[in-house]
């Protein structure tokens, strides 16, 4: 095993350890009663929720809003639907409740803005002919520039499959990277697939953990670096496409893309969704999942409601029925 590959399975274990050990958080104190399982959970979000200040959310407030919804026979559907309002209050996607009848979401971190996506164009941008490495659809637009669409960091992707896209793009003038409507998945695919684009260790954001009950008890922000792959790296310029359905892993993957000199950011603010996710557990047995530990960018601010781009860019309907993408467009422009 190479030094830096060690190193980076050791960052990687070592930002792993807070979540293995505290990742599962069982409040064992209140009765199974629709008032036990609502102070529960007000209590877990209270002490373990990491934007409740930074959000400038009154959580006392929230409370007494929904405290007295609460009765001693209502149904397990009442119950679930009034926790789960609750947790909308924190306007967070990384938070949900779930039940075995239900999953209880927030959505309208990305519902209020353009869509500035289009699967259908995407379709016919690829081709009939392109190629499938991992998780990643690639291919060779007519102009020399190269195309390769991401669609979920969940999907893997591996060291041989990087190399191979890279390697296949090599003869390209630029390249285009599309996340757009890529809710997230495995950071360690969107880390693996950033260390392709640097020369250099390079300082992308910090990541802090609770350290107590109060709302602003964390620890030192510990900065996160990204690696430059020991195997084949792009060495000329790129545009990543985002818009507010790029969100968590994807999120974090715009983060440090932005910080190397020859990327471009194209379309729409990301979606957010920095919060490394959590998750506990209520009385009754249902689960509840958390955003616990704040990812910070390089500058050490917040980048939970998303990161704007370089060069913004809107999806036109003309465009849109005439079988273009204004986005994909905009970066070839660019790229040329």
């Amino acid at each position: 095993m190479t030094p830096k590959r060690y190193l980076f399975i050791l960052r990687s274990l070592l930002l792993a350890l807070p979540i293995l050990l505290n990742g599962c958080i069982r409040e064992e104190e209140f009765d199974n009663t629709p008032q036990g399982n609502f102070e529960a959970l007000w209590k877990i979000i209270d002490e373990q929720y990491c934007f409740l200040d930074y959000k400038q959310i009154d959580w006392d407030a929230v409370h007494n809003k929904y405290r007295p919804l609460i009765t001693s026979g209502m149904s397990h559907d009442g119950l679930f639907e009034v926790l789960g309002n609750m947790l909308a209050e924190l306007k967070d996607g990384h938070v949900n409740l779930y039940a075995s009848h239900n999953m209880a979401r927030y959505w309208d971190w990305y519902l209020d803005y353009p869509r500035n996506f289009n699967e259908s164009l995407i379709e016919q941008y690829l081709g009939r002919d392109y190629r499938i490495a991992g998780g990643a659809k690639y291919t060779i637009l007519e102009d020399n520039i190269g195309y390769v669409y991401y669609e979920s960091f969940a999907s893997g992707i591996g060291d041989g499959n990087l190399s191979e896209i890279l390697s296949y793009l090599s003869v390209c003038n630029g390249l285009i990277i599309d996340v757009r409507n890529n809710g997230g998945g495995n950071l360690t695919n969107a880390t693996r697939m950033a260390q392709r684009f640097t020369n250099e260790k390079v300082l992308t954001g910090y990541i802090q953990h609770k350290t107590g009950k109060g709302h602003n008890d964390f620890s030192e922000p510990t900065p996160i670096y990204i690696e430059p792959s020991n195997s084949i790296r792009w060495q000329k310029k790129v545009a990543v496409l985002t818009n507010r359905h790029s969100y968590s892993a994807t999120n974090d993957f715009v983060n440090s893309m932005r910080y190397f000199p020859n990327v471009t950011l194209v379309g729409d603010k990301t979606g957010g969704g920095s919060g490394l996710p959590f998750s506990s557990e209520l009385p009754n047995g249902w689960g509840v999942r958390f955003s616990a530990s704040p990812h910070l960018d390089a500058q050490k601010q917040h980048i939970e409601f998303g990161i704007d781009p370089d060069k913004k860019v809107d999806m036109n309907k003309k465009d849109e029925n005439n079988g273009i993408d204004t986005i994909i467009e905009e970066a070839r422009r660019l790229l040329r």
